[in-house]
């Protein structure tokens, strides 16, 4: 998190994140490439049309993670290096998808009378039916999407827009997701004959909203009955920096173990309503697994000069039994319990 615009500062763990995405890309790219001229042996097929496919491949491919990041979290901690590092994914997506943009423009469009980006917008007529329909449209309104998402990916954006005008910004990644369906649907998967690119898109697409609806199902809870206090089950399995999430009469409440005591907060980042209980405890911070905005566990306030604050809940324990209070506290601990910084 920053306050003013400043460099992107990667540490030990991006920079090997990068790099391995960046290797199983070039692979990914590389061997999409290798299959397909193999398959097509009649020479039908040039090596720059291959590269055309292998780069839009990839960046669907691409795509689909980013939007399996979040469930796959949900369902299960291991998928957590994909949730953290997602803008990174992100912007990785844009880079691959305008590289296949840039070739599929040179190749087709580039050696005309007209302009090729002019050409790409109009030199299709079939708009009339969905046979031979101008698909390049959907691919250019899914490469601005991307282009826009990447280009406001840094901390100074998500501050300087405000959490909400950002979120609804970069939601509109569902939206480039149908584009490119439109896009490949009209485009290739009209003039391929075997059968596999399609069983292959139409299974991304399933499994995201299967994803999406069971990540969904598992969180949904109607909440504690009116009540005072709610009991934190199982609560010594709690470990250390961790957190359990308990369902509230509002809101999702995330019980965190700090140097072997309990304490609540709301499960909601006042950034970008994140999920902190997903998140961990460092450097005496609270810190969201999306963006790395952070709270003090026992106050709920960002560490200056920061101001975010979020609610906190009372917490008692009894004996091996635990309750968080069902209302927020009204009274704030001072200002001297406050610890940790931004990351």
């Amino acid at each position: 998190m920053s306050a003013t615009y400043t460099w992107v500062n990667w540490n030990r763990h991006k920079r090997r994140y990068d790099v391995a995405a960046a290797v199983a890309t070039l692979a990914f790219i590389g061997v999409f490439m290798g299959v397909t001229l193999g398959v097509e042996r009649t020479g039908n097929m040039s090596p720059v049309i291959a590269l055309v496919r292998a780069l839009g491949a990839c960046a669907v491919t691409l795509l689909h993670v980013v939007l399996a990041a979040g469930p796959l979290h949900r369902l299960s901690p291991l998928f957590a290096p994909l949730l953290y590092n997602r803008r990174h994914l992100g912007v990785l997506t844009f880079v691959v998808g305008a590289a296949h943009a840039g070739l599929s423009v040179v190749w087709y469009h580039g050696f005309g009378v007209i302009p090729a980006p002019l050409s790409v917008l109009t030199s299709n007529p079939h708009a009339a039916g969905l046979v031979l329909f101008p698909f390049e449209w959907f691919g250019v309104v899914a490469l601005m999407v991307l282009l826009l998402m990447a280009a406001t990916s840094h901390d100074f954006w998500l501050r300087n827009l405000s959490p909400r005008t950002w979120k609804t910004l970069h939601m509109s990644v569902y939206a480039a997701y149908a584009a490119l369906v439109a896009h490949i649907g009209l485009g290739v998967l009209q003039l391929e004959k075997a059968p596999l690119p399609a069983i292959l898109l139409g299974a991304g697409a399933l499994s995201l909203t299967v994803l999406h609806l069971v990540a969904g199902l598992r969180e949904r809870g109607a909440g504690p009955a009116a009540t005072k206090e709610i009991e934190v089950a199982d609560h010594a399995s709690i470990e250390e920096g961790g957190a359990k999430v308990i369902e509230g009469p509002t809101e999702r409440i995330a019980v965190f173990k700090h140097q072997g005591r309990l304490c609540a907060v709301s499960n909601v980042c006042a950034h970008q309503g994140g999920p902190l209980g997903e998140g961990r405890i460092i450097d005496g911070c609270i810190t969201c697994p999306w963006h790395g905005y952070q709270y003090a566990p026992e106050t709920g306030a960002s560490p200056p000069p920061f101001t975010e604050r979020i609610d906190r809940y009372e917490v008692r324990v009894e004996g091996a039994a635990a309750y968080v209070a069902a209302s927020p506290a009204k009274e704030q601990p001072p200002a001297s319990e406050k610890g940790g910084h931004h990351g």
